[in-house]
């Protein structure tokens, strides 16, 4: 008796055993496929899904890269950029612009657009820089990041010329020349000098009239912005100056990290596409469809309101239908991560000790977005600085700027408007706002975790 119960519950085991291996386990690996986007389903929703974001994707990147928004009609049919590009020889006006005046000005040129020859020219100095027709070159090969060529003048110049979204919020990684090298899409261009590229145009009067100025005023102004700085409110509400008389332009923000944050910009406005959509119709004038009832209130937005910029409806919208993929590209853009020994990694890790606790920047600055989920936006006095920009916005507030690949952007200065020159007057400015009662060293620790997100 005893024999034969070992004998059955042997035989038990081992039906048990077949049966878990033959229904529980394929049912397991098939959960887990799932789970991992694995399931191999030819017909599913999974291969729609998986089909969608690739197309998203290159369309995306195609259109923060090369795509105008027909934005030529008002840089290059009515401001005529192009003709002080080309210069009088190629039927513009003036000198032109040779490519190292438009280096000097910020613009880059992206090398994997160059072709081979060009290239070994370049290494044996057998181009010439200061030829406004090398200029020309470039941009008929797509080189010049964000500047898209249009026709061709009976003097061999450009009929016009239209810009992009890389143009402000794309460099180079300088690996052939400085200003020369692999694109890096996403990084804000702090060498670019919009104003004095804005300023160069021969026909400023469009600008002029809507800001109700002359002409030399918008320049002078233009002018005032300097390297990295772009003023998108001056549009809206006409302030060309802050209170304390400096230029009331703001540092061109970084275009990457911004997954997973519900604001755009250094004062809200609204989303990633909300912003693409302003920039793309206001700031560009490309030919789209916007609506914002908020620069309606001419008392905040007279320049907006009078403009009728909170209503806008063009005939032929080439915005629209780039807003989905555009901003799936700009999601998919990261933070970049700190180059190799850029920072002290014990001091880095004292630093995000310090981050989370002493010092408090975890309460805004929340992992890993490193800012706030939700509405990320506070009041001057609640961070120590003046209203200022914040109420040149519908919002009056500031963005919790996210951290993750700052420095990456460090050229130019921290904040809006760059009124802190490093990382360390950043920190030097919270523990002195809220007297945090943190030591030189203990500052210095915080500032190499910060250069290490």
């Amino acid at each position: 008796m005893k024999k034969s119960a070992w004998a059955t519950l042997v035989v038990a085991l081992c039906m048990a055993t077949v049966w878990t291996a033959a229904f529980v386990a394929p049912h397991a690996q098939t959960a887990t496929a799932s789970r991992h986007g694995n399931d191999h389903d030819d017909h599913g929703f999974d291969r729609a899904i998986a089909a969608n974001a690739l197309d998203l994707f290159a369309r995306g990147r195609e259109t923060f890269r090369f795509d105008t928004f027909a934005d030529e009609h008002f840089w290059g049919d009515t401001l005529k950029l192009h003709e002080a590009i080309e210069g009088a020889r190629f039927g513009g006006v003036g000198a032109g612009i040779s490519p190292a005046t438009a280096l000097s000005l910020g613009l880059k040129v992206d090398s994997a657009a160059l072709p081979e020859a060009l290239v070994e020219n370049l290494r044996r100095g057998r181009v010439d820089l200061n030829d406004p027709a090398t200029t020309l070159a470039l941009i008929r090969l797509n080189a010049v990041v964000g500047v898209v060529p249009f026709g061709t003048n009976a003097k061999g110049g450009l009929q016009s010329v239209g810009l992009t979204c890389a143009l402000c919020h794309s460099t180079v990684d300088d690996s052939f020349a400085p200003g020369i090298g692999r694109r890096l899409d996403g990084w804000p261009n702090r060498d670019l000098n919009v104003g004095a590229i804005i300023a160069a145009a021969p026909d400023l009067s469009v600008v002029a009239a809507l800001l109700q100025v002359d002409q030399p005023t918008v320049r002078a102004v233009a002018n005032s912005w300097g390297p990295g700085k772009f003023d998108a409110e001056l549009f809206l509400d006409g302030k060309p100056f802050r209170p304390d008389g400096k230029s009331a332009a703001t540092l061109i923000p970084p275009a990457f990290g911004l997954a997973g944050m519900n604001q755009h910009t250094y004062t809200g406005w609204g989303s990633v596409p909300y912003w693409n959509a302003f920039v793309a119709n206001l700031e560009m004038h490309g030919s789209g469809t916007f609506f914002d009832p908020r620069l309606a209130d001419a008392a905040q937005f007279p320049v907006a309101a009078r403009a009728g910029l909170d209503n806008v409806r063009a005939a032929d919208d080439r915005i629209t239908a780039t807003l989905a993929p555009l901003q799936f590209y700009q999601l998919s853009i990261p933070a970049p991560a700190p180059p190799a020994g850029s920072f002290d990694r014990r001091a880095a890790a004292r630093g995000q000790t310090l981050f989370t606790s002493q010092a408090k920047c975890s309460t805004c600055h929340v992992a890993p977005l490193f800012s706030e989920p939700g509405w990320a936006m506070h009041t001057g006095e609640e961070i120590g600085i003046d209203n200022f920009q914040a109420d040149r916005a519908p919002d009056h507030r500031y963005r919790t700027t996210p951290l993750k690949g700052a420095w990456a952007h460090a050229k130019g200065g921290y904040y809006h408007d760059g009124r802190f020159a490093t990382l360390l007057a950043v920190v030097q400015h919270y523990n002195d706002t809220f007297s945090l009662h943190l030591s030189d060293a203990e500052m210095n620790d915080l500032v190499e975790y910060l250069k290490s997100l």
